[in-house]
């Protein structure tokens, strides 16, 4: 199969890129590397993998891409991923990941494409959790707090109208908060690998809040197959890939420690000095969040499986 990621240097995308070359795809890359990181492709180009530069939001480029790589499936990753930049800089965000959304759908439209895989979000897309029961179905009432979650509800909405105007197959999967190896731990997204890499170093974590406030983790591996799953099946609209699990970050931070206690023993380094400090919380940032992957399990037989203690050891392993 002939696939086209976008993002495909960053986080989640170098994963998935390496995971379709695996199954023998044919993988093209779309990336800007404002963000992404080319070295995070290093081994999928050694295997074979291209990398196009360029941006979404070049309606031109995006048109020429699609068309001469002729992808039988886009996975539509690339996107301005910061709920506070994206309240700095709301234009900027609603460009990104709402213009350059409409430029890939148009092009695949174009070329006859068979599946747009678009990376929604869960963290973002339901609100403040507390007004709705947790964990989120995908039916619950969307409220975003911050330009992101907006901006990827217009995506969604446009992936919808082009599934009534031209019976466009796609799904948008709404990731829960996605962790694992590769994450950048200098960027404002990224709990783990932020808080990780402090552990290491031996430094106080910046908790925004009371701590208190939940996230839904899944493992990168499990997200991954999860995406992989949703490529091959015809099943459409919104799906949760989340663990559908809350957890505050005072107990991410107790999980962290434990795990830099299995891997290093109980050095000052590595855990015994690693209580947090705590600022104003931030707007736009939900308090409480968590998402049902029900209908993942039940359409694509997903489940994430890999528990999160086992994930922030494999985390700090590869810091």
């Amino acid at each position: 199969m002939r696939t086209l990621v976008t993002g495909g240097a960053g986080f989640i995308g170098s994963h998935l890129t390496d995971a379709l070359l695996a199954r023998g795809d044919e993988v093209t890359v779309i990336d800007n590397l404002s963000s992404g990181k080319r070295e995070n492709l290093d081994g999928a180009l050694a295997a074979g993998a291209e990398l196009i530069e360029g941006d979404i939001v070049d309606r031109e480029f995006v048109e020429r891409v699609v068309r001469e790589v002729g992808p039988s499936t886009i996975f539509h990753l690339a996107a301005q991923g910061e709920v506070r930049r994206s309240i700095d800089h709301p234009s900027l965000d609603a460009t990104v990941n709402v213009v350059g959304t409409v430029n890939l759908i148009e092009a695949g439209k174009e070329i006859g494409l068979d599946r747009f895989v678009f990376a929604s979000t869960g963290g973002a897309i339901y609100g403040e959790g507390s007004r709705i029961d947790l964990p989120a179905v995908e039916s619950a009432p969307l409220a975003p707090l911050c330009p992101y979650g907006q901006s990827k509800l217009a995506g969604e909405q446009y992936l919808e109208l082009y599934r009534r105007m031209y019976m466009f197959n796609s799904v948008s999967l709404r990731f829960g908060n996605v962790y694992g190896p590769r994450q950048n731990p200098k960027g404002e997204a990224g709990a783990v690998a932020i808080f990780g890499e402090l552990l290491l170093e031996g430094k106080r974590p910046v908790v925004f809040g009371d701590g208190t406030q939940t996230r839904d983790f899944v493992y990168i591996d499990d997200l991954i197959e999860a995406v992989l799953t949703a490529s091959r099946t015809d099943v459409e609209g919104a799906i949760n890939i989340g663990s559908g699990v809350e957890t505050s970050l005072l107990e991410l931070l107790d999980g962290l420690r434990e795990a830099g206690h299995s891997l290093n023993g109980d050095g000052p380094s590595h855990g015994s000095a690693f209580e947090p400090t705590f600022e104003s919380a931030r707007p736009g940032e939900v308090k409480r969040i968590a998402i049902d992957p029900g209908r993942a399990a039940e359409e694509l037989g997903w489940n994430a499986t890999t528990p999160l203690e086992e994930g922030l050891r494999r985390t700090l392993q590869s810091l």
